[in-house]
């Protein structure tokens, strides 16, 4: 009571007092601190975090000696007087931090602001370029450019060049040996000339000697020479402008010397310079191929803040910066960026944006960009077809791939082998014979893209995948007849094609023709002859082909015979399998496995499937194969050839029968997974595995829901487990 007693005479006190210093005030003062609100207009994942603001309002009082005033000034008496607490209710509300309910969340990226608007900082780059120097006209200059191109067609030695040099027509004036170094086409020879003018010190040397004999040198990758002249100009102190900072930075980034490049950038700083917009732009690019994409954005922004508009190159290294890293919003942060800054995107930055949405998975949008480019008047070309293609084949968006054929064809536009190559291989992934067929015929009336290796290695893909077999080899001694060199993807899509016809002569005759014209086996052409050999049916046929396989790959067979040996022992299977493992291809090394295990099991050799299965899974070719979860237990297949995945079902299943016959703790649902394929050509594994499945009596069932998919209950597991003991451990 006494503390409650003393607050209140406390509270009066101070509100008596705060009502006499109200009726003495002469002026009041209001002074406004306000906190500038975040830019909305700009995207906000570019920005950081600020703290959402309220304006402050501090009345600051002045007592007057004027008894006049005071009068005047006298508050009301019937105002109510407010006490000390509600008083300051106002100003704790604005500068008191939040409680944890009543705090603003904050965005992702929220925009950045400057923290005193009065100061602003320091400019980051000039906004005028480096000017270019002069020429005046030279009278001499047809004398001067036959001695230069006597230099261009002398040995890049330096003796061969001393001995031309003394041919020189007129006497080396500054004017007359800029007109020569220009007209070098060799860094070598650049190089020799500028060393010789500095040999005879006619004159001094200035900047733009340097200048040119770097650029010279950048075509050449020369950054060691390139640095030594810089150095070489900081010794004799003469001046480094924005293009020889620029030279270097380049450079560097053409050499992937991304730290050098950032060591001279910062030395440009240091020496007082500022960049202008092409030094700029270099080191923007720098960053963006180290993966630095903070200070990308950073360089960025400040630019931009300075007062500089981006160029459609700055804005080409953000898009593909981006589009390396598969971001899809930093795409359209670049498209918003260019169109609010009133930059009219150019073909090379519809190129990049393209190829950077073929990594971002965006189809949709990089049509409407597409339609965007043609709509603007700019003609694509053959890199803008080639990327706009490739992403509707990842996608598998037949309809729009042919639609934009259509258009290729109607307005003409002009189109490469690697555009047309494009195409094939896209119906080759689809399976769209008829319109690959209709391609490839267009290719061959075609005056300037003949079908090439690549054409007819997609063709033959298409019919091997089709299992046309006449076509496949008609098209493969067409290409005998042209004279069109067969490649080791084209031969490995026939002999499967001849393999899976179970024409093993063909095949014989193809693989040695082949090997005849130069064409070097490699780890899927020997996976191929695994594969076939898995296939025959007469020890004849896995004869012949195990005497191609010999000739690609001698290990693999040696192997193959020591698996085929009841004798050899697992370990020594286990150090051999390894051993072969190492020596094959990471894409390679599962098919290898597979077909292994398909041989086993087509020799009646099962327990050795096992243990290849066993060493497949111990060295990791078969990632998710099982998976666990306190509901659900699966065996996904979708990765396995037939003889592999009835392997994998058979172990599954022994497995879970150890576990229910200890009654340790089993889930409510299994289930094993196929998958269905998408590829027109695609095989299923769903229809040998339903009838492993019957032969096993094993209790799974195929799924109503999901194609591909069989379901088992812990029930029926239980109960098939109990009815079949013998057979289930057998």
């Amino acid at each position: 009571m006494c503390v409650r007693a003393c607050i209140q005479k406390t509270n009066r006190y101070f509100s008596t007092s705060l009502a006499l210093m109200a009726a003495s005030l002469s002026t009041a003062l209001d002074v406004h601190l306000s906190i500038p609100k975040s830019d909305t207009k700009r995207p906000i994942f570019l920005t950081k975090p600020t703290r959402r603001s309220h304006p402050i309002k501090i009345n600051i009082s002045c007592n007057s000696k004027s008894s006049e005033n005071v009068a005047a000034e006298s508050p009301n008496p019937k105002t109510k007087t407010l006490s000390l607490s509600e008083q300051l209710k106002p100003l704790s509300s604005t500068t008191l931090s939040p409680t944890k309910n009543d705090r603003t969340p904050l965005l992702s990226k929220p925009k950045s602001t400057w923290v005193n608007p009065t100061k602003p900082r320091r400019p980051v780059l000039s906004l005028q370029r480096q000017k270019r120097s002069t020429y005046s006209y030279n009278p001499r200059v047809r004398d001067l450019k036959l001695f230069a191109r006597k230099l261009n067609d002398c040995d890049n030695t330096e003796e061969a060049f001393l001995r031309a040099i003394t041919e020189i027509p007129h006497q080396p004036t500054r004017e007359n040996a800029l007109l020569i170094l220009n007209s070098l086409k060799f860094w070598q020879k650049s190089y020799f000339f500028f060393n010789w003018i500095k040999s005879q010190n006619l004159f001094p040397m200035e900047t733009i000697f340097y200048n040119v004999t770097m650029k010279s040198l950048r075509f050449g990758r020369q950054f060691q020479l390139i640095e030594q002249l810089a150095n070489e100009m900081v010794s004799n102190e003469i001046e480094l402008d924005n293009i020889t900072y620029s030279t270097i930075i380049t450079c560097a980034k053409r050499c992937n010397l991304f730290d050098e490049a950032i060591e001279w950038f910062e030395r440009m700083y240091k020496t007082g310079l500022m960049p202008d917009e092409v030094t700029y732009s270099a080191i923007l690019d720098v960053y963006a191929k180290s993966g630095k994409v903070e200070e990308v954005l950073s360089l960025y922004e400040r630019g931009v803040a300075s007062g500089w508009k981006p160029d459609p190159i700055a804005f080409s290294v953000l898009g593909k910066m981006f589009g390396e890293a598969g971001d899809y919003d930093g795409i359209r942060y670049v498209l918003q960026e260019m169109k609010s800054l009133g930059v009219q995107p150019n073909l090379v930055v519809y190129n990049t944006l393209l190829e950077a949405m073929s990594k971002a998975g965006k189809p949709g949008l990089a049509r409407s960009l597409f339609d965007e480019m043609v709509e603007s008047g700019l003609t694509p070309d053959e890199k803008t077809l080639t990327a706009l293609i490739k992403i509707y084949g990842k996608a598998r968006w037949a309809k729009d791939a042919l639609e934009l054929w259509e258009r290729m064809r109607e307005n003409k536009w002009r189109m490469d082998f690697i555009l047309y190559n494009t195409l094939l291989n896209m119906c080759a992934d689809i399976g769209l014979v008829e319109e690959a067929e209709r391609l490839f015929e267009d290719m061959k009336l075609s005056d300037y893209c003949k079908p090439d290796s690549y054409s007819y290695t997609a063709m033959l893909n298409i019919y091997g995948s089709g299992g046309n077999v006449d076509k496949a080899i008609e098209l493969f001694e067409e290409m005998s007849e042209l004279g069109v060199a067969i490649n080791v993807m084209g031969c490995t899509c026939l002999i499967q094609c001849l393999g899976k016809a179970r024409r093993i002569d063909d095949l014989v005759r193809v693989f040695g023709v082949s090997i005849d014209r130069g064409v070097k086996p490699d780890d899927r052409l020997c996976g191929c002859l695994l594969s076939v050999a898995s296939l025959c049916e007469t020890s004849e046929d896995v004869d012949k082909v195990i005497t191609c396989l010999q000739q690609a790959n001698p290990k693999l067979v040696a192997f193959l015979k020591l698996i085929e040996d009841n004798s050899t022992g697992f370990e020594n299977i286990k150090e051999e399998f390894r051993n072969v493992i190492k020596d094959t291809e990471v894409d390679a090394r599962r098919p290898f496995c597979n077909c292994l295990i398909d041989i086993c099991r087509n020799r009646n050799l099962n327990e050795r499937a096992h243990e290849l299965l066993y060493l497949g899974t111990l060295y990791g070719l078969y990632p998710g194969l099982h998976n666990k979860t306190l509901d659900e237990w699966s065996l996904d297949v979708r990765s396995l050839s037939v003889g592999a995945a009835q392997t994998a079902l058979e172990e599954w299943l022994w497995t879970l029968a150890k576990i229910v016959r200890r009654e340790e703790v089993l889930p409510q649902l299994f289930l094993a997974e196929t998958g269905t394929g998408t590829h027109k050509f695609s095989q299923g594994l769903a229809t040998a595995f339903a009838s492993h499945v019957n032969k096993l009596a094993a209790p799974f069932r195929q799924s109503e829901g999901k194609a591909g998919c069989f379901v088992a209950t812990r029930e029926d597991l239980v109960s098939w487990v109990q009815a079949r003991p013998s057979s289930i451990t057998a």
